[in-house]
């Protein structure tokens, strides 16, 4: 099962990958759709007009407004509009990927007889597919996000391929120290507001970017985001994807110091990831009150949340590879 759980995440990255150049197609081409849409529409017009005029009686435009004999011509152009069939195809391989990648966290926690979180190369498999799993809920709900696709494989190839050539450590069996029922509760909550604040760091960096080109400035970032959805869009997202992480992050710190007050006798002690852990907690409390508050632009706010992602790097991989203290189980030598 192990040697499952490696080739599933191979093949994984693989698919990310495929999935990310099937967005830059689409990105690169663009989607004609609007453009289709306005050139069916216009004779769709001049034919209502036409007979109006002619004592033939108004053509029936339908409910829409649209002439329904147009409609056939502006499905075929929808069909024939490549750049949106590569966007599509960049969806289903996500998705595909996706399975993939908790095919490996499976396969991974069956060979390890354990939830598969015990080591950093465990802990970024499990963020990264929270990350696309909630990237796919919402993508259901708002298909005009999916141009941000290109970004988000971007992010899962970069931190797949980390985790396999970096990170990776052979199946191990648990310290004595997490071996409880709060490594559940304590990890599991830590997992999922990680792999969304991960999430929300994607449109946190591409409102940025797009608000600048919206602003009026060119070149590289702000041309990058000029297929994205508006800034105003992409604030939207950010903030709805924090205000829904934070409070399970809270939770997540609350039930850590529990934990540590049950393992060690003391609720808190400043241990290296504890600490950067409420570095975290406070910088995205200050992104939310940032938000909430009326005087303070929208950029410095976003700027505030990408600030807090840094600090969430920072614990994972500074914290566990450069300090020593009683979190560190990355499993790096």
């Amino acid at each position: 099962m192990s040697a499952l759980s490696d080739q599933l995440v191979t093949f994984a990255i693989l698919a990310y990958l495929v999935a990310m150049i099937s967005h830059a197609v689409e990105y690169a081409l663009g989607n004609g759709r609007s453009a289709r849409a306005r050139t069916v529409a216009a004779p769709a017009r001049e034919l209502a007009t036409v007979g109006a005029g002619s004592g033939a009686g108004p053509v029936d435009a339908g409910p829409s407004g649209a002439n329904p004999a147009a409609a056939p011509g502006a499905a075929g152009a929808a069909r024939r509009d490549p750049g949106r069939l590569a966007g599509l195809i960049g969806v289903g391989l996500t998705a595909l990927a996706a399975l993939l990648h908790l095919g490996a966290l499976v396969a991974r926690g069956v060979a390890a007889d354990r939830m598969p979180w015990g080591n950093m190369y465990e802990y970024v498999l499990t963020v990264s597919f929270i990350g696309v799993a909630g990237w796919l809920a919402v993508l259901a709900k708002r298909p005009v996000l999916r141009h941000l696709g290109l970004f988000l494989t971007l992010v899962m190839v970069l931190l797949l391929a980390f985790a396999e050539m970096v990170l990776y450590v052979e199946i191990t069996p648990l310290i004595p120290a997490l071996n409880s029922y709060w490594f559940v509760i304590h990890v599991s909550t830590v997992v999922f507001s990680s792999g969304i604040f991960l999430l929300g760091f994607v449109p946190a960096v591409m409102y940025l970017m797009r608000n600048g080109y919206e602003s009026g400035r060119r070149g590289f970032p702000y041309d990058l985001a000029r297929r994205v959805p508006k800034a105003a869009t992409l604030e939207r997202l950010t903030f709805g994807l924090h205000a829904f992480a934070f409070p399970v992050f809270t939770f997540a710190v609350i039930a850590g110091a529990i934990w540590a007050e049950a393992a060690w006798g003391r609720p808190w002690g400043w241990d290296p990831k504890e600490t950067w852990s409420f570095i975290s907690w406070v910088i995205y409390a200050g992104y939310l009150h940032a938000r909430a508050t009326p005087s303070v632009k929208r950029n410095v706010a976003v700027w505030i949340a990408v600030l807090g992602f840094a600090t969430m790097l920072m614990n994972l991989f500074g914290v566990n590879i450069f300090f020593e203290g009683l979190h560190s189980y990355g499993g790096l030598d």
